[in-house]
């Protein structure tokens, strides 16, 4: 069984000994740059002169330099920029100003495990990966909880590396409920199978193509809005909750018999073999290649595959229908937008 690390594990007084910059004050920047303030940590931001995050930072009370200024300045420097943007503040502001025996840290594996950025010797090249979205580690932190985290070490130099990164998951909130041994490379490779094959390019996937079968029968696309997209969260709750087993135990007879005769039918073994073919593009790096190489360029493929998303027929549907029902929730009951991007 997979050993569970929590706080009694981890001893906060190394994280409080350090200077942390946080570089980024988006989604998890800000959490990480909270939760690391409000357990004793001294903690800068680096950002980007013009950052449109800059205002929000300083409200919060942090002192903000560039990105080349804080690392300079700092002991451990977290890099939570968006993954395209890393390797270009690395290499302009990180890299230069690095001071011997600093730690890098991580948010996600992606720049490492694909070789965008590669720490200089005697570095420490850590991951923290909290379970969640930044607004829900900040406000589980505050609530006395925290969201698991998964951790790993890529370079132990200093031979405390380990030692570093389990008392930074305490720092953030992440011990209360855990935190489990990873690698960059598991955590890169699952967490882009998992958004790309099931999170969220299967789930919208799936969704646009139950409500394109309903409207093409002669569905009302109000209805099939409902059947397919609006229940979804009613779903995922239970399944979240406890398990597959609870979600069925939960709905009608009917429809746990239509669950095993016909989930079977759509999600048959193929998908399974295309999963496969996704998978093999990340280990391989060639998603990767294509995500970098398109932002590069401008981002014309991403540009134009979102804009085809949002022409979709169900997201008029579903503008319509939410500006209509009580039951209408907002972006902060879900995501905190302001530090979404």
């Amino acid at each position: 069984m997979t050993d569970i690390v929590y706080d009694a594990d981890a001893d906060l007084t190394l994280i409080q000994a350090k200077k942390v910059a946080v570089i980024g004050y988006g989604s998890q920047g800000h959490a990480h740059a909270l939760n690391l303030r409000d357990s004793g940590v001294e903690v800068k931001i680096g950002l980007k002169e013009g950052s449109k995050s800059r205002q929000k930072a300083e409200e919060a009370g942090f002192e903000v330099l560039t990105p080349a200024d804080v690392t300079a300045w700092a002991d451990v420097v977290v890099i939570l920029a968006p993954d395209q943007v890393q390797r270009i503040v690395y290499a302009d502001d990180i890299r230069p100003n690095l001071k011997p025996g600093a730690t890098l840290v991580f948010g996600h594996g992606f720049n490492i495990r694909f070789g965008y950025i590669e720490a200089p010797e005697g570095v420490d090249v850590s991951l923290v990966a909290p379970k969640g979205p930044g607004h829900t580690v900040r406000r589980e932190y505050e609530a006395g909880r925290g969201v698991p985290v998964i951790v790993a070490v890529e370079v132990d130099a200093s031979g405390s590396a380990w030692d570093l990164a389990w008392s930074y998951s305490k720092a953030i909130g992440g011990l209360r409920s855990g935190g489990i041994k990873t690698t960059f490379t598991e955590e890169t490779e699952t967490d882009l199978f998992g958004e790309q094959a099931v999170l969220c390019g299967g789930t919208s996937q799936l969704i646009q193509y139950g409500f394109e079968t309903l409207v093409e029968a002669g569905y009302q696309p109000q209805i099939a809005y409902f059947e397919v997209l609006h229940e979804l969260k009613l779903i995922v709750d239970l399944i979240w909750e406890g398990g597959l087993t609870k979600q069925r135990w939960s709905i009608s007879d009917t429809a746990e018999f239509g669950d095993y005769v016909s989930g079977p039918r759509v999600i048959s073994p193929d998908v399974k073999e295309n999963m496969k073919a996704v998978l093999a593009d990340i280990q391989n790096g060639a998603f990767a290649k294509r995500f970098i190489d398109d932002q590069d360029a401008g981002a014309p493929e991403f540009k134009a595959l979102r804009a085809k998303g949002e022409g979709h027929p169900i997201e008029a549907t579903g503008r319509e229908l939410r500006a209509l029902f009580a039951w209408k929730q907002n972006d902060g009951d879900y995501v905190d937008g302001s530090a979404a991007r």
